[in-house]
């Protein structure tokens, strides 16, 4: 018998699980997004990188935020475990879990997480972002319990022992943001489909050479001198690859052409603009951070980027309550009788800037009554 063999610890298992699914290259998007919505958004952020590049910069321009406990001698730990938990097999940070989670949010239009539990050390042993299309959510008991269930490969539901765990949030609705932009983005494909096609048809430039044999006896070697011709002409216009330029001189009436040079393309400028411009207000990111310079005046930036700003405001009081949630549960697990706020870094530099100047416009009125008041008395 060995008296000191090592403790084996049980493993601290999530019940929520995400599985990547493959995606066709081939995108034909439904109008109505009801059966598959997580399948279509996801084909949609794929298919369309100007959607998929606005989501990321949603969630890079929510910003930062620190966890603070209530109590100060937890402070130290609290900030230690947020930097340090894991989230899923990928990454670590609070951070990172909240930003998966707002990705699935603005998606999908619900995000669901679960805190994981490690039962033999009676403490938090990480974050996981669960996959929202199998998760199942009714009302339980009390009119605002919540009971999930996860639905199995084979469709029967699991229901979860420990709702208390899962962290889950929602949208105006549940509705995604992607919500409306499937039938606009196929219009969008098949516009650029066309121009591939169009591009392969006549953009690549290809010559018609037309040897007309004269009269007196041309005809009887005609067969005979267009294949010259032919074989000469493929020449020269093969050393062209490797930068050797060769004249075509030619004996007779030879005619030659662009084939497609009298038809011209399509302008497409109009049609892909007033779709883009249905997907930005839909997202709600002024067109300039998506790299479409389109003509704005100074006035207009400012009033979009005010409206994006009130746009990330609203994205934040969703993800503070999960955020408080997960700090509270940490709190809890250490024995601290404290609970958690969350302070969030300022939008961009025009706030910090005022700030600042009310800052300094408060510390001179303040010095200016000061002032006053001395000399009263």
């Amino acid at each position: 018998m060995k008296l000191f063999q090592k403790k084996k610890i049980p493993r601290a298992d999530p019940e929520l699980f995400q599985a990547e699914r493959e995606v066709d290259v081939p995108l034909n998007l439904p109008l109505l997004a009801e059966p598959f919505e997580k399948e279509l958004f996801d084909r949609l952020r794929y298919a369309v990188p100007i959607i998929d590049a606005a989501i990321m910069k949603i969630i890079r321009l929510t910003g930062g935020f620190r966890l603070v406990s209530s109590d100060e001698q937890f402070q130290e730990q609290l900030e230690r475990f947020c930097i340090n938990v894991p989230v899923g097999l990928q990454s670590k940070s609070i951070g990172c879990f909240s930003d998966t989670f707002l990705d699935n949010l603005l998606t999908y239009g619900s995000a669901v997480g679960e805190i994981v539990i490690d039962e033999q050390q009676q403490c938090i042993a990480g974050l996981w972002n669960g996959n929202i299309s199998d998760t199942v959510i009714t009302s339980g008991s009390a009119p605002f319990e919540r009971q999930y269930a996860v639905r199995n490969m084979d469709g029967s539901l699991k229901k979860i022992s420990h709702p208390e765990r899962i962290l889950f949030s929602s949208l105006t609705g549940g509705y995604s943001l992607l919500r409306g932009l499937p039938a606009l983005s196929g219009i969008l494909l098949r516009i650029y489909q066309c121009i591939g096609q169009n591009f392969d048809r006549a953009g690549n430039i290809r010559y018609a050479v037309t040897y007309k044999p004269k009269e007196n006896g041309d005809f009887a070697y005609s067969k005979e001198r267009a294949m010259q011709i032919a074989k000469e002409w493929a020449d020269g216009m093969n050393s062209s690859k490797y930068g050797h330029v060769k004249d075509f001189v030619a004996v007779g009436d030879i005619d030659i052409k662009v084939i497609g040079a009298d038809n011209q393309l399509f302008d497409t400028n109009v049609p892909v603009r007033q779709i883009l411009e249905q997907i930005v207000s839909k997202l709600s990111i002024p067109p300039f951070l998506l790299g479409l310079s389109w003509s704005t005046t100074e006035r207009m930036s400012s009033q979009q980027a005010d409206i994006l700003t009130s746009e990330l405001e609203y994205y934040r009081r969703l993800i503070t309550p999960i955020l408080c949630e997960i700090g509270d549960s940490y709190l809890c697990s250490v024995g601290a009788d404290a609970v958690c706020s969350v302070e969030w870094e300022n939008i961009n530099l025009q706030d910090e800037e005022s700030l600042a100047e009310a800052r300094l416009k408060n510390a001179q009125a303040a010095e200016i009554e000061a002032r006053l008041k001395n000399n009263e008395n």
